[in-house]
Formats: C-alpha cells, sequence, structure tokens
C-alpha cells in the first residue's frame, strides 16, 4: 500500500521520484526550457510556480525554503531571486510554466512535451467599449423598434433616386444657362469693341478729309497771290 504518499507515481520509488522531481526543477529554472514526458512536466509544475512565489516575497524565510526544495544549490536560488527581483514575473500572479506536446516518443510512445517558463510580459486587455457592454436584450429591442418593411424601404430608396436624379438635372440646367450668359456677354463686349474701332476709324477719316480740305483752300490762297503779283 502507498502510505503517506501523494501525487504521481511516475514508475519509481517515492525517493527516486523525489530526486527526479528535485533534478528536473533545478534544470528548468537554470535553463528556462526542459523537454521530458508530460506526466514528470505536469508533476513538477507545483514545485515551479511555489519557488517563483517564494523569489516574489523575497524574505530570508523564502529563501531558505527554496535552498532546501533545491536541495541546497544556493547559487541556482540567489539567480531565480535576483531575476524576480529585476522584474521578471512581476505582472504575473501564477502560471509561470507552459506545456507543449511534441507527440510520443518513439520506442516506447510516451507523450513527450517542452517545458518553459513565461517570461515574456503579459498583454493587457483593451477596455470595452460602450456599444459592446450594452445588454444583447436591450440591442434585440432596440433593432425591433428600428426595423421597416423591405417594401417601404425600397420605395424610400427610389424617390430618394429620383430626387437625385432630378438635382442632378437642375444642377446641369443651371450650369448650360450660366455658360450661355458668359457667351453673350463674351459676344457683346466683343461687337462694342468692334464699334468703337469702326467709329474710331470713321472719326480719322474724317479728320483727314478736313485736313485735305484745309491744306487746299492754303494751295488756292497761295496761287491767286501768286497771280496778283
Amino acid at each position: 500500500m502507498r502510505h503517506n504518499y501523494k501525487g504521481r507515481k511516475l514508475g519509481t520509488s517515492p525517493a527516486h521520484t523525489k530526486a527526479m522531481k528535485r533534478s528536473l526543477t533545478a534544470a528548468l529554472l537554470y535553463n528556462d526550457r526542459i523537454k521530458t514526458i508530460e506526466s514528470r512536466a505536469k508533476e513538477i509544475r507545483p514545485e515551479v510556480d511555489r519557488i517563483i512565489t517564494w523569489a516574489k516575497k523575497g524574505d530570508l524565510h523564502s529563501r531558505r525554503l527554496a535552498i532546501a526544495r533545491l536541495g541546497g544549490d544556493k547559487e541556482l536560488v540567489r539567480e531565480v531571486f535576483e531575476k524576480v527581483e529585476q522584474g521578471m514575473f512581476a505582472d504575473r500572479q501564477g502560471g509561470y510554466t507552459r506545456i507543449m506536446k511534441l507527440g510520443p516518443r518513439k520506442g516506447d510512445g510516451a507523450p513527450m512535451v517542452i517545458m518553459e517558463l513565461c517570461t515574456e510580459p503579459v498583454a493587457k486587455k483593451g477596455k470595452k467599449t460602450a456599444d459592446a457592454a450594452k445588454p444583447k436584450k436591450a440591442a434585440a429591442k432596440k433593432a425591433e423598434k428600428v426595423e421597416e418593411p423591405a417594401e417601404e424601404v425600397i420605395e424610400e430608396a427610389t424617390d430618394e433616386a429620383v430626387v437625385e436624379d432630378a438635382n442632378a438635372e437642375a444642377a446641369e440646367a443651371k450650369a448650360e444657362k450660366a455658360e450661355e450668359a458668359i457667351e453673350e456677354a463674351a459676344e457683346a463686349e466683343d461687337s462694342k469693341e468692334a464699334e468703337e474701332v469702326v467709329e474710331e476709324q470713321a472719326k480719322a477719316e474724317e479728320a483727314e478729309a478736313a485736313d485735305a480740305e484745309v491744306a487746299e483752300e492754303a494751295k488756292e490762297v497761295e496761287s491767286e497771290k501768286d497771280h496778283e503779283e
């Protein structure tokens, strides 16, 4: 009978099991990762969590408990306590290890796993938005109130489309009228400019004719003077 013994048997004697658990725990704390059988990994997980919890406390009593649990390895305990004191596992309240399955071992088919320490920081969950926090029943009632028959929605959509088309046509007509007005104004300006040019030319011709008449009269007067002399 198994008197005064708890936990997995692991196929060995109690003394051998105790020594094996101690060595696996020390190997995991030293290397941050080990490869072992799934049952052994699950068995040493509480031991690792307990030692890290003592390291978080950091007092002398916790340090002596860790040294006793690791078989008197003071250097390993000092290293673990220093890492925890520097901030490792500061944002974790448990679950300091991770087990990843590798499949059965060739030969005896034992389930093999990789066990490692969770040294990365914990990702904080984002705050829930106000819309996500609303109860589903209230959202369902609101949806029922907002829902309308499909035919009415289609009619409204068609009416909106007709109105949009009419507005577009009116805008195009306004644009065409504005363009025509601009063209007419340009033509009027051109005609005014042409009339002004014609008037200036007529005035210039009249001035030239007057000058010619004055010159002829002056010549006649000079010729009369010559005859009289």
